[in-house]
């Protein structure tokens, strides 16, 4: 995605936009396009959500297996979390193994998720230091037209909350729904120039200089940061993202339920 070159006309067009306090898709600065869902759209998954966030989709997957704890963590289920750009989503998209953009964005919501502990990792214990659950998150962007980042943590999340621990199927008494104490929510804003834009779509975050990403639980507080883009965020722009990560994780929270 890094490598994407958007032309100078183009480029000039959105920055005198906004310094005429516009968008080109007549969104506000702090807008996000229309978030639409659908929940175990996947038969074979344990949980599964299909979101798109305007012409952005993306779709997710959960795997419940059991399996051998990790030695220092002999009372807690694992988790773990991929992602994938299918070619077929965007010109640029390749085939074969996941990109360091792919890499880093299945790392920015897996830190979400496991931060918030929206999972309650140690609930996934069958017998302490030999048997856990498995907990296998997959994602796959179908569509690009910008910010992946929040639209890949919908639908893993949405996914999460959806998933059923198939006891029956390894007889081991009868099935659960995952253990999900919380809802956390990120949040992605662009600077251009200096202005600070909600949800990009693809122009804009492909001019943009820098990229911050939020996530933040139910009560507003904050479990993962990444910073993207070779550009600065300064302190009050932080104090900005940080109070847009509250309100419009709440908006959000409305919306999916």
């Amino acid at each position: 995605m890094s490598d994407i070159v958007i032309s100078e006309i183009k480029r000039d067009h959105i920055v005198k936009l906004l310094k005429d306090g516009k968008r080109e898709d007549g969104r506000g600065f702090t807008d996000y396009r229309d978030i639409s869902y659908v929940t175990n759209c996947i038969e074979s998954a344990d949980g599964s959500a299909r979101v798109k966030l305007g012409k952005t989709e993306v779709i997710a997957g959960v795997k419940i297996i059991p399996g051998t704890p990790f030695p220092d963590t002999p009372r807690e289920g694992v988790l773990t979390t991929g992602m994938e750009f299918l070619p077929m989503a965007h010109p640029s998209f390749e085939s074969g193994p996941p990109g360091e953009d792919a890499i880093e964005l299945a790392r920015v919501v897996d830190r979400g998720i496991r931060e918030s502990k929206m999972v309650d990792v140690e609930k996934l214990c069958v017998e302490e230091g030999v048997k856990v659950w498995m907990c296998f998150i997959d994602m796959y962007a179908l569509d690009y037209d910008g910010n992946l980042f929040d639209a890949a943590n919908l639908a893993a999340v949405l996914a999460l909350k959806t998933a059923v621990i198939p006891y029956e199927q390894y007889e081991l008494g009868e099935n659960q729904p995952l253990p999900i104490t919380c809802t956390p929510i990120s949040i992605t804003a662009s600077k251009i120039d200096n202005t600070l834009i909600l949800d990009p779509n693809f122009d804009e975050e492909h001019i943009s200089t820098a990229r911050l990403t939020i996530t933040a639980d139910d009560k507003g507080n904050f479990r993962a940061m990444q910073k993207g883009g070779k550009g600065s965020i300064t302190l009050d722009e932080l104090s900005q993202c940080l109070d847009a990560a509250v309100a419009k994780g709440k908006e959000i929270r409305k919306i999916i339920g």
